[in-house]
């Protein structure tokens, strides 16, 4: 082994290990280790940001625009409504939703078909009085199954694809996956209606966060200023400090019966006046001695206000309090928005959730005016968890977005025009008729998806030009020398599957890509098969919540535990394996 190929495997033990771990996002994890690998010489300096510049990189980002613009069409939002029915049997629920989500996901970014599809399933699930966690995760396995059908569900596809036209001349094109992916998607979504919601725990089966958090109103308290208390004369913005020592948060002022707009921060504080605070029993106790106040009751009746309104939302990995707590981006003082509770994993936080660091699956209870509400999940990459309007649908573009995404889609599936050009020429369209405004564009991608490709390609690159690919390809074909073609291919596919579901799907890829090619070159073969494989197992993340963001995203909603996902995912994993390689071999012949 050379010295380079030996900075090259440290490299991506450090980024394996760090993933795992999960303290740092993966974006900065990838973006130092591309730092180490300039450092130490093993990536050229002129290759330093060639993975920004990448087709996969350029594609991935357009259709993230794309997306959102199908969104806020309103096209998938008619389907959705009119195809889903609390009052159906939970079974045919799962049904109906897991097919919607696979062919949404073959259409658009699976995060974003996925992102769409919650708030319904989650209304449903409230509507028909039952747990979201039974329908969760079937709509999140889904959603990733159908995103394998097409170049542009997932991005690991993406990844493959443009890998292929580097690697032998020319990428996949848009329905080349489309074989294998379709009959790994109707066999998983089958499996995941009639079968693996039933694996679920228990336990799991009456958890309802949203419920629980809605509970936390129970914390909102009113207290009155009696004359002669040091509140007065001051805003309610100065009694930040000294509340936040007894752990309560002031979150609005009634002042003769009429509640004053928002949270009232600037308000001056008179006798008399009602302030209404969010506090458990013991921290309010120790605030009206501190504060010389007076208890008067609990605040339920002001929560009625049409100026105060609860929501609940999820952080996503994207999103930017996502390890941060409220106090350090200053919620309440910047957006006038209160974290009154936090769900995670099924286990609630009441006391000192302003300082408490937040983590992608988080599910918190925000109290706010409604405008400020809508403000926010959007501006803090949050995802609301019912429809309460905070997107701007205009459904009579709903027919121009649709027409202009297919047309670009079949140009590039001709050959008419390479994918790049036609999204871009879609997403220029987009803006120009306002389906995507120009302020959303550069919302709409999720930059740490970016940053790790564009980091992690010239890595990827590297370890195929210093002979690293071809050493773990060497070692794999030994593994399995006298063996067929096949079985070295079923092994890659394990290892590649294995890696996902600890690593992030898209740098699975761009390892596992070079070392497919590799072993096919080894054993003789056509590379297409091997890097079919790839493209199936990066994708096909199902045993644990770090995988793939879609599993993150349902955690905290569904109230999982991170040994949930095993049960359900881990036969998936098993039949997918079962149906992929046979179709490989079938529909891309050795």
């Amino acid at each position: 082994m050379s010295a380079d190929q030996s900075v090259l495997f440290g490299l991506l033990f450090f980024v394996f290990v760090f993933l795992i771990w999960g303290r740092w996002r993966y974006d900065l994890v990838a973006f130092v280790a591309l730092l180490i690998a300039l450092l130490t010489g093993v990536v050229p300096k002129e290759q330093a940001f060639s993975g920004f510049g990448h087709p996969a990189t350029v594609i991935i980002a357009l259709v993230l625009i794309v997306s959102r613009g199908l969104s806020n069409s309103g096209a998938i939002e008619i389907v959705a409504r009119y195809l889903v029915d609390s009052s159906r049997k939970l079974s045919t629920h799962i049904t109906i939703m897991s097919g919607l989500a696979a062919s949404l996901s073959a259409l658009m970014n699976n995060v974003a078909a996925l992102a769409l599809l919650m708030p319904v399933d989650m209304q449903a699930a409230k509507k028909a009085g039952r747990s979201p966690s039974l329908s969760l995760m079937p709509l999140s396995f889904a959603s990733i199954l159908g995103g394998m059908i097409t170049l542009i569900g997932t991005p690991p596809n993406i990844v493959i694809a443009e890998f292929r036209g580097d690697a032998l001349g020319e990428p996949y094109r848009m329905f080349d996956f489309a074989p294998v992916g379709l009959a790994c998607a109707v066999v998983g979504v089958a499996y995941v209606a009639l079968i693996g919601w039933r694996l679920l725990p228990s336990a799991r089966k009456s958890v309802d966060s949203g419920k629980e958090l809605f509970e936390l109103a129970d914390y909102i308290a009113e207290v009155r200023v009696p004359d002669g208390s040091t509140a007065i004369g001051k805003q309610v913005s100065d009694l930040d400090e000294m509340a936040g020592k007894s752990d309560i948060e002031i979150i609005g002022l009634v002042r003769r019966g009429r509640r004053m707009p928002g949270l009232a921060r600037e308000v001056e504080i008179k006798a008399g006046d009602v302030l209404v605070v969010e506090a458990s029993p013991d921290s309010l106790e120790e605030a009206l001695g501190n504060l010389n106040l007076e208890y008067v009751g609990k605040g339920e009746g002001q929560l009625g206000d049409d100026n105060l309104v609860l929501s609940e939302v999820v952080v996503q990995e994207s999103s930017r309090l996502a390890g941060r707590s409220a106090m350090s981006v200053r919620l309440l003082y910047r957006y006038r928005v209160a974290v009154v509770g936090v769900s995670r994993r099924g286990e609630r936080f009441s006391e000192n959730v302003r300082k408490l660091d937040l983590q992608p699956g988080d599910v918190l209870l925000l109290l706010g005016a409604d405008e400020r509400l809508n403000d926010i999940t959007g501006r803090l990459g949050l995802l609301p968890l019912a429809d309460r309007g905070q997107r701007v649908i205009q459904r009579d573009k709903a027919w121009w977005a649709v027409g202009i995404f297919a047309s670009a889609i079949i140009v590039a599936s001709f050959g008419w025009v390479y994918l790049p050009i036609a999204l871009g020429c879609a997403t220029a369209l987009y803006v120009l008729l306002n389906i995507v405004p120009i302020r959303d564009v550069y919302t709409s991608i999720e930059w740490p998806v970016i940053v790790l490709l564009g980091s992690m390609i010239p890595i990827g690159g590297a370890l195929q030009s210093t002979g690293g690919t071809a050493l773990i390809a060497g070692g794999i074909v030994d593994l399995s020398a006298g063996y067929s073609p096949v079985v070295v291919l079923t092994l890659l596919v394990i290892v590649t599957m294995t890696l996902s579901d600890v690593m992030n799907n898209t740098a699975t890829a761009v390892i596992a890509a070079p070392i497919a090619v590799d072993i096919a070159t080894r054993l003789n073969v056509s590379p297409d098969p091997f890097l079919m494989g790839v493209a199936v197992a990066a994708s096909c993340a199902f045993l644990t919540p770090i995988g793939h963001k879609n599993n993150t995203l349902i955690m905290g909603p569904g109230g999982y535990r991170f040994g949930d996902y095993w049960r359900m995912g881990l036969p998936l994993e098993i039949l997918i394996i079962a149906i992929s390689v046979p179709a490989i071999t079938i529909f891309w012949p050795m």
